[in-house]
């Protein structure tokens, strides 16, 4: 599939995701074993590489791990001339081990959900393909390491394999969308670029065709999608790294870049610099353990929220604009939290 899981954060949204070619021979070994008769150039557009890269690795497990591998002509593809129960043993770094063990983590996370079986089908391939390299007890490794499952919005299954099935055949895509703050739905028209995860919600990035622009879609609402007939062709250049590199989440604007500022207090300069929030950022020391951040932004929105989480220990310095609209929101609170305006609300008894 077209897909790649984008970290948290807008840091992550400049880093190129590059698969291991061990993770690339687990695809291609199950691809095999089923009678899918993948081949160079297909494979490496979905594992976003070149055919070149795709031919190495089936050279490899062929020729090193001597594994059965022919190409069949008639199919265009390769097979297994015997059966393989399963990849001999691949050496792994321990980079890749602790990849296994948050993939392992995100089950718990995920379980009920619709994406529960294909992570732990793909958890057990993986550590099939660990078997006689790894000498630590992985169940007893995950036993003592914890991951705190964030908040998430659920995506309908249908949904979700309806715009992957546009994503991945490069389809146009129909559906019924409210905007936030929008008072009823409106049918859009896509060609859907990109599936992607930020901050553990689901989007997808396309071309909006009505209003000609790109745009992004958040899966929770989207309601009754439609994949239909008319195809497209995804611009050679398009990158998803690049459409987020000015975003500190998924807003990108094709306008103006913002150069924002923001001073933290000494409290919360030590969280501020325990973390990379976004690919431009730039820190300056300031007196008495203070820290000011600068980020080079095409959306206000979310630095906005973002500045507001720190409550009296952020504050912004620049644009104008930014600081007059936070300036707009914190009187506007003041307002909600006065004690006139309480009064007007029900007290619970």
């Amino acid at each position: 599939m077209l897909l790649k899981v984008l970290k948290d954060g807008g840091a992550a949204a400049g880093a190129h995701f590059v698969r291991p070619p061990w993770e690339r021979m687990c695809r291609l070994h199950a691809l095999l074993q089923e009678g899918k008769y993948p081949n160079c150039a297909g494979m490496g557009r979905e594992l976003e590489v070149s055919a070149k890269t795709i031919q190495r690795d089936l050279n490899f497990m062929r020729d090193r791990l001597e594994l059965p591998i022919a190409y069949e002509p008639s199919k265009f593809g390769y097979y297994y001339t015997q059966p393989v129960d399963s990849l001999p043993s691949l050496d792994m770094s321990e980079g890749e081990l602790v990849s296994l063990l948050i993939a392992q983590k995100a089950l718990h996370q995920h379980h009920g959900t619709a994406y529960e079986g294909p992570l732990r089908s793909a958890c057990a391939k993986i550590s099939e393909a660990m078997k006689g390299r790894v000498s630590v007890d992985i169940n007893d490794l995950a036993s003592r390491v914890f991951f705190k499952p964030e908040s998430s919005s659920e995506v309908q299954p249908a949904v979700f394999e309806t715009v992957g099935l546009a994503v991945r055949e490069s389809r146009e895509l129909s559906f019924l969308y409210r905007k936030l703050g929008g008072e009823a739905d409106e049918r859009r028209r896509i060609r859907p670029y990109h599936l992607g995860c930020v901050n553990n919600q689901w989007y997808v990035f396309g071309w909006d065709v009505a209003r000609k622009e790109m745009r992004t879609f958040a899966l929770p609402r989207l309601r009754r999608p439609e994949v239909l007939e008319k195809r497209f062709e995804r611009p050679q250049d398009f990158s998803i790294e690049a459409f987020l590199s000015d975003s500190l989440g998924v807003f990108s604007s094709q306008g103006e870049v913002h150069v924002v500022k923001i001073r933290f207090t000494a409290w919360a300069a030590q969280l501020v610099r325990e973390r990379a929030w976004h690919s431009s950022q730039k820190q300056r020391e300031l007196p008495g353990g203070e820290v000011e951040l600068e980020l080079r932004l095409s959306s206000l929105l979310e630095v906005e929220r973002w500045i507001l989480s720190f409550g009296v220990h952020a504050r912004a310095l620049q644009p104008a604009k930014l600081v007059r609209n936070l300036r707009e929101r914190i009187a506007s609170m003041a307002v909600m939290y006065s004690s006139e305006h309480a009064a007007s609300f029900p007290q619970n008894l």
